[in-house]
């Protein structure tokens, strides 16, 4: 089933998600309904936030990284993208190293806004996936980049708050147009000024 995605301005976006366990209801369910969720609207990742659960679950599927045309150079970062498909469950950053590199990050709950944002090269993380295996693994390039942006996500910190005052002061119409529901999207969104999806 295809959810509605929460738009930027809902308080559910700036709220620290709690753990879950496997007694969650109906958690193989909505595992498979965001993966829907997010293919719907093209996205590589997902966390539960965005569908207004505040849990620390999500979703990522980078194959569209690994997806380069014939005459187009294969970017060092992009490497083992194909396949790159998980689910994380209660994850912990446990440690971000090496050279911060920047790239222009956009979110589904914030739609048409593309802005650079400076990360870590390399994370190591313990997860559980969605069968309660427990994992402790690196991940660097792109991998890295969208664990970072959807862990983000369930400590309550959207890509925009990683950006100087000044761009935010200077996005802060179209954010507050996209709040507003001021916007046309492909897909379903819940924007806060509305009870109802739109």
């Amino acid at each position: 089933m295809i959810l509605p995605i929460v738009a930027y301005g809902d308080p559910v976006l700036k709220k620290e998600a709690v753990e879950i366990d496997a007694n969650y209801p109906e958690l193989k369910k909505l595992i498979e309904d965001m993966f829907e969720t997010m293919y719907e609207a093209s996205g590589v990742g997902l966390a539960a936030p965005q569908i207004n659960r505040s849990i620390r679950l999500f979703v990522v599927d980078g194959s569209p990284f690994a997806e380069t045309d014939e005459d187009e150079e294969e970017d060092p970062k992009a490497e083992g993208m194909e396949g790159f498909k998980r689910v994380f469950i209660n994850p912990i950053i446990e440690e971000e190293t090496g050279e911060s590199w920047g790239f222009h990050e956009g979110c589904l709950s914030i739609p048409k806004i593309r802005e650079e944002v400076m990360r870590k090269e390399k994370i190591r993380i313990t997860y559980y996936d969605e069968n309660w295996q427990l994992h402790d693994e690196w991940f660097d390039g792109y991998k890295a980049r969208i664990i970072q942006h959807e862990y983000d996500h369930i400590e309550g910190v959207l890509f925009t708050d990683h950006l100087s005052v000044l761009k935010r002061r200077l996005l802060s119409k179209r954010l507050q147009n996209i709040s507003q529901g001021l916007i046309s999207v492909a897909y379903k969104m819940k924007f806060p000024s509305f009870k109802k999806g739109k």
